[in-house]
């Protein structure tokens, strides 16, 4: 069966995903930035925790060679915070904005970077990292949520970029979109993690080089630009 690399797995989406795709006989490796607190994950079947600070370039360097070359065909960079969603632009502090961006910007696309060479030795070649409604500029009508559009917009941009570099290669870029899940970030509003999972799972199982660019969501529609 195939492999996924999924970070940020031990609790809300990601633990989800790790559930599902495990339970489809999926190998899947999960990361934790705490292993021995990510106690579900662990007693999931077919599942490693590996331990990962998505932000921290010494971390995902320490990741990279434990897998030792190992062939994954999947990862998804699911990692992700948000602060303050409903700040003023007073109230939005250069510390917040920095974070976010570290987190939700930097740290995916640093961590398929580094991990191009296992998507190589994998078959299916897939890179997907967690976008969201709020990357949307021209769907943007509410405002709020400064720093998390900000961070979602720029990982459009840098997920985009990374599509057109590597799709000669053969790896498949992409954005996936869960909608407003009911998970500990939103606060249990939204729909249930089982819905939104289920949706990005047959998401990703159909994804190839010909949608690679795209950000699509739970429900197979695109998310506008």
């Amino acid at each position: 069966m195939p492999t996924i690399l999924i970070s940020g797995a031990n609790r809300g989406i990601g633990l989800e995903l790790a559930r599902q795709f495990s339970g489809d006989g999926w190998t899947v490796l999960g990361t934790s930035r705490d292993v021995s607190a990510a106690t579900e994950l662990a007693a999931l079947p077919n599942t490693t925790v590996l331990p990962l600070e998505a932000t921290d370039p010494e971390a995902i360097a320490a990741l990279v060679k434990s897998l030792d070359g190992r062939p994954v065909d999947v990862v998804i960079a699911n990692a992700g915070i948000a602060i303050n969603l409903e700040a003023k632009p007073v109230e939005v502090t250069r510390a917040d904005f920095l974070k976010v961006v570290r987190t939700n910007t930097f740290a995916p696309l640093a961590l398929v970077a580094a991990l191009k060479p296992n998507l190589l030795a994998g078959e299916r070649k897939v890179a997907l990292a967690m976008s969201s409604l709020m990357s949307s500029i021209g769907a943007n009508t509410w405002a709020t949520q400064y720093t998390y559009r900000a961070s979602k917009t720029g990982l459009n941009a840098v997920m985009t970029a990374l599509t057109l570099e590597w799709k000669p290669l053969g790896i498949a870029c992409g954005l996936i979109r869960p909608g407003m899940v009911a998970t500990q970030m939103t606060n249990y509003n939204g729909i249930p993690v089982q819905t939104s999972v289920a949706g990005l799972k047959t998401v990703v199982e159909n994804f190839t080089t010909a949608d690679a660019g795209r950000i699509i969501g739970y429900d197979g529609t695109d998310v506008p630009w």
